[in-house]
């Protein structure tokens, strides 16, 4: 009896489409821009947790996106950008993400108010060393570049798979 259930379960398998694509070249395409947190009506707007945008005209360098993330991970360091002037941030304190630390889970873009820490789609952060994980407040600024062709993922009720 056995050994019908599994050529029963392998023949089912090969009509199944598969998930498989060619990475670098294909890429999954996610939904949305990201993650972010809406400060006005307190709700976190869905999206993937990946690599975090600054937008460093609105950051006021309160520091609370450091605070929320000193229990978690201590991911966040606040530094000083002398040559980077903002009007609402007089101290030029910006924050510093060391990504070898970040667990992604989001609770510094949740403490902003100002909605100047965001997070991207960008989920490939790959390095050879822990300094080049460590991104400086103008790497946070700067979008990531979405290279590669992009596919979109389809669900039903028997499997995923991608067109």
């Amino acid at each position: 009896m056995g050994i019908f259930s599994a050529v029963y379960s392998g023949i089912r398998q090969l009509f199944i489409r598969r998930m498989t694509m060619n990475y670098p070249e294909q890429k999954l395409d996610m939904e949305g821009d990201g993650y972010k947190f809406d400060p006005k009506g307190n709700v976190g707007i869905p999206g993937y947790k990946g690599r975090h945008l600054l937008i460093m005209d609105k950051c006021t360098g309160c520091q609370l996106c450091a605070i929320a993330c000193d229990g978690i991970a201590i991911a966040i360091d606040m530094i000083t950008e002398a040559d980077t002037k903002v009007v609402v941030n007089k101290k030029s304190l910006f924050p510093q993400i060391d990504y070898s630390r970040c667990v992604f889970c989001g609770l510094c873009v949740d403490a902003c108010p100002f909605d100047a820490l965001v997070m991207t789609n960008n989920y490939e952060l790959a390095g050879y060393d822990r300094k080049s994980l460590i991104f400086k407040p103008k790497q946070l600024a700067v979008r990531p570049r979405d290279e590669g062709e992009f596919v979109k993922f389809k669900v039903n009720e028997r499997e995923a798979y991608h067109e």
